[in-house]
């Protein structure tokens, strides 16, 4: 009698696992529900799809670090003409310089536009003095060559480094410094303006009296 038994529940598992039941409402239900979001997501696009999975990359909020691989990750920077002025600069007078020096450079090129010893915008300050040969305050505004952008990736990263230098991220690096000069040369005014720091080829200076409005 056991034995029949067991052999007639076996008998009713298989033919349950052949014939299986009908859906009921709440499965019917759910099946629809994921049809309807399987179209929902296919009609999104791939490329929206991937927008709102990936996770945000760091802006330039980020801490500047003075390196290339810091520069390199940034995106790219555009600008309006003080920025391009900034930018400009720093490509023809320190494009060879590390990116500390570069963030140095234009730190200096800020503090004149503060100072009320200079203009008061970057190009005015980058620009000043131009009218006679090498009578200027940036050799290449007024060398009497034509300023070719003739590396289009160096340009890309100073124009970063400007951009950071004008929003305020980089920390002080030359104390205060309005003057610089590379170490191949020895200008007059060097004799007694206070140095500052030494940075790469570039030694900087500031006005031995300082002000409020230095």
């Amino acid at each position: 009698m056991r034995f029949a038994i067991s052999a007639l529940f076996a008998a009713a598992l298989t033919a349950a696992s052949l014939s299986p039941a009908p859906l009921s409402a709440s499965s019917e239900k759910a099946e629809e529900l994921a049809r309807i979001e399987a179209q929902g997501i296919r009609s999104v696009g791939k490329k929206r799809l991937g927008d709102l999975v990936t996770v945000p990359q760091a802006s330039i909020s980020t801490p500047v670090q003075f390196s290339r691989a810091w520069v390199d990750a940034q995106p790219r920077a555009t600008g309006d003409a003080q920025w391009r002025c900034l930018a400009e600069a720093l490509y023809f007078e320190a494009r060879g310089e590390t990116v500390k020096g570069q963030f140095a450079v234009a730190e200096v090129i800020l503090n004149r536009v503060q100072s009320a010893r200079f203009p008061g915008s970057l190009c005015a300050v980058i620009h000043q003095g131009t009218g006679k040969k090498y009578q200027c305050q940036f050799t290449y505004t007024c060398d009497g060559y034509k300023d070719v952008i003739a590396e289009p990736g160096a340009f890309v990263r100073v124009g970063k480094i400007a951009r950071a230098a004008m929003a305020g991220k980089a920390p002080a690096l030359t104390d205060g410094a309005t003057h610089y000069h590379t170490t191949a040369v020895r200008p007059r005014w060097a004799r007694v303006y206070t140095r500052t720091a030494r940075i790469g080829v570039h030694l900087f200076y500031r006005h031995t009296w300082r002000t409020a409005s230095n």
